[in-house]
């Protein structure tokens, strides 16, 4: 189905929102989110309450440490699930680093994870949240669509029943029935406002599902920044080694080739210097001015040595 993006605006934005795929991909979000956060409240529940009760033994560290990382593998599902149904990109925390190896090393550090605890307060708090936007979202779906469709399915209560419409209320002396053209108009009229308010409550719910698995379950500011700055060191570990690849390069291509030639014609202008003066003379001026440019070069390459995004 369209997502609803395709050039509708405005009010064509709002009767198209109803039948629009973002909306049945959210009103599937909330749907499934009642049966899975059942299971992690019940499991997140069940397995702390174990675990405080065993801490008197050693037993009660390890329950713990495995609930925690049983909490972890639930943000895994949710991120994957605000993913695949919100289109939330939702990043990873950091993952769970013992300092030292063993199985103790392990779970200490499951224990000492804030990304572990917060997992675990997810796991509790999303249910009652759940069952709010389950029955929430529902309701409106369900009372919308049935009083909007009311016009073409209340004949079945004359037809197959001894009422001649939908009961609203009934008192001892009194019945009100949806049975007259009137009422029946009225009563879609009132089943298609609930349904163009239903995307949008429902967008509203699922607003809430991203900023609780964002917070939750999602990378910290600490991680992000353990991130950002692994990334910048990256990046001037290998501007250092490019610059040193440079350095190594000019000095081969330039100086050091500069300097050969010198030694050359030195070398050639010592052997003619007895028997030929001159041209003595013209190698050592052609020496001379190697080394003033191979100089030049020196301090050029000198200047390249700090790089600039060091500086940075």
């Amino acid at each position: 189905m369209d997502d609803g993006k395709g050039g509708r605006g405005g009010a064509g934005a709002v009767l198209w929102a109803p039948v629009a795929g973002r909306t049945w991909r959210e009103f599937a979000y909330l749907l499934v989110g009642l049966p899975l956060s059942t299971l992690y409240f019940s499991l997140a529940i069940t397995g702390v309450s174990l675990g405080a009760g065993l801490l008197v033994t050693f037993l009660g560290v390890p329950v713990l440490a495995g609930v925690l990382a049983m909490c972890r593998g639930f943000g895994r599902l949710e991120r994957a699930r605000v993913r695949a149904l919100l289109g939330a990109d939702i990043a990873e925390p950091a993952p769970i680093r013992a300092k030292k190896s063993g199985a103790l090393a392990a779970m200490g550090a499951v224990l000492k994870s804030g990304s572990a605890w917060r997992h675990l307060l997810y796991s509790v708090i999303h249910f009652p949240w759940a069952v709010f936007g389950f029955c929430l979202a529902l309701t409106f779906w369900a009372a919308g669509w049935a009083y909007l469709l009311y016009p073409l399915w209340f004949w079945v209560f004359p037809t197959y029943t001894d009422q001649p419409g939908l009961q609203l209320f009934q008192n001892d002396d009194y019945s009100f029935f949806l049975d007259s053209p009137a009422e029946i108009a009225l009563t879609s009229l009132v089943g298609l406002a609930l349904t163009l308010a239903t995307p949008w409550v429902i967008r509203a719910l699922t607003t809430v599902d991203r900023v609780m698995v964002g917070g939750l379950l999602g990378a910290s500011r600490l991680d992000s920044r353990v991130t950002e700055l692994e990334s910048d060191r990256g990046v001037v570990v290998d501007t250092a080694a490019a610059d040193l690849r440079r350095i190594e390069r000019d000095l081969h291509d330039g100086a050091q080739a500069r300097l050969v030639s010198l030694a050359m014609d030195l070398g050639m202008a010592r052997e003619k210097l007895a028997g030929d003066p001159q041209a003595a003379a013209r190698l050592v001026d052609e020496a001379h001015g190697e080394v003033k440019i191979a100089l030049q070069e020196l301090r050029d390459l000198a200047r390249g040595i700090h790089p600039a995004v060091l500086t940075d």
